[in-house]
């Protein structure tokens, strides 16, 4: 997998210009330490950000149990509004890695990791370089 970001300012008829994606980590932060994702519900301007956030992005890792959560997003709720479907439409175009030893299997757009955190970051930049 080849991880590049073309940006278009610097475009020249028939030249690409590419730099290697660099690694942002990112969270869920709250005053106290901890986010009820069964009781969080951003307005639909916070939805935007983390809508651009993620349509920005060359994929995610994802750890066992953040991934648990974010499968919510693998199919559509009657429930949902505008900004809701056009999360997961961003959310479910990503590719996703996901790290653990105990899952078996993982969701769509995602590839089960079994050989450590250390070992996928370090093979992602080099597969970005080459």
């Amino acid at each position: 997998m080849r991880v590049t970001r073309v940006t278009s300012d610097a475009l020249v008829p028939g030249i690409q210009v590419c730099s290697v994606a660099k690694p942002i980590f990112g969270m869920n932060p709250s005053l106290d330490g901890y986010v009820d994702h069964g009781a969080f519900a951003p307005d639909p301007q916070l939805y935007r950000h983390f809508i651009e956030r993620v349509s920005g992005v060359a994929g995610s890792v994802y750890g066992r149990r953040m991934h648990e959560v974010m499968r919510y997003w693998d199919e559509d709720e009657p429930s949902w509004g505008a900004a809701e479907r056009d999360f997961a439409i961003a959310w479910r175009k990503q590719p996703k890695w996901v790290v653990s030893r105990s899952l078996k299997s993982v969701g769509p757009n995602a590839t089960w990791v079994q050989e450590g955190l250390e070992a996928l970051v370090r093979r992602l930049k080099d597969s970005a370089r080459t």
